[in-house]
């Protein structure tokens, strides 16, 4: 069945000597795998191979097989032209950070459109931002409304958050809450939006300190996830 659809890198893998798999989030079919055979061979091929950094948004147009573990593509274009997110080292340690998330969390064959729109319309806005030291950590926040994890909002003056069942408590029901200065961002992220994002002020040792308790939120509720590899460099980054 001939497709035409969206997609959005989140990694690739070369095979052999000029061969590329590609995993996107695609915006019709959920996640597909595709097989790029001799995409690093020619000039036309290296052109071609540039379009598949991590989070680059394409326009796809594949001969989809249902079951078929690699898809292969018969066109493919850029749908966005990215101002910063590849090019500036900062936005580009993000990039690669979020990329390894999605690649973690992100495992459907189904269409998801919400899901889709949401990291379309959060990658443009990133791209465009110069204000952005705090966007990975709302942007996991409010990924988990489409992955099934979403904190319970209903007690949120309560002095505790319970990272097992995702609600505020009056006191520790599990091993696994916080409570504090985690505590205080948290709140402070649930109630706001991207745009009013810099208003935020968090220093680099509580952002590094979130971010690792916000990772084992999606360990705990994600049975599959493992903290990214680049998490240590990505931390250096922003440190």
């Amino acid at each position: 069945m001939l497709i035409t659809t969206n997609g959005i890198v989140l990694s690739k893998l070369k095979y052999r000597d000029h061969d590329l798999i590609i995993n996107c989030y695609t915006e019709e079919k959920g996640v597909l795998s595709f097989l790029l055979r001799g995409v690093l061979k020619s000039r036309k091929g290296h052109a071609r191979a540039a379009h598949f950094q991590p989070l680059t948004q394409l326009q796809i147009t594949t001969n989809y097989k249902k079951n078929k573990s690699l898809q292969s593509i018969k066109e493919v274009k850029l749908n966005t032209v990215y101002l910063s997110l590849h090019s500036h080292i900062l936005k580009s340690s993000i990039v690669m950070f979020l990329s390894e998330v999605l690649s973690s969390t992100l495992r459907e064959e189904e269409k998801n459109e919400l899901l889709y729109s949401y990291l379309e319309n959060t990658l443009l806005w990133l791209d465009s931002q110069s204000d952005y030291s705090n966007f990975h950590l709302l942007f996991l926040l409010k990924l988990t409304k489409y992955l099934g994890f979403y904190p319970d909002e209903e007690h949120i003056d309560y002095p505790i958050f319970n990272l097992s069942e995702g609600v505020f408590e009056l006191k520790p029901t599990s091993k696994y809450y916080i409570s504090g200065e985690n505590l205080l961002i948290l709140k402070q992220l649930l109630g706001t939006t991207f745009d009013a994002l810099p208003s935020i002020r968090i220093n680099s040792k509580q952002r590094r300190q979130f971010l690792n308790m916000f990772l084992l939120y999606f360990e705990l509720h994600l049975g599959s996830f493992k903290p990214p590899k680049s998490l240590q460099v990505f931390n250096q980054v922003f440190s």
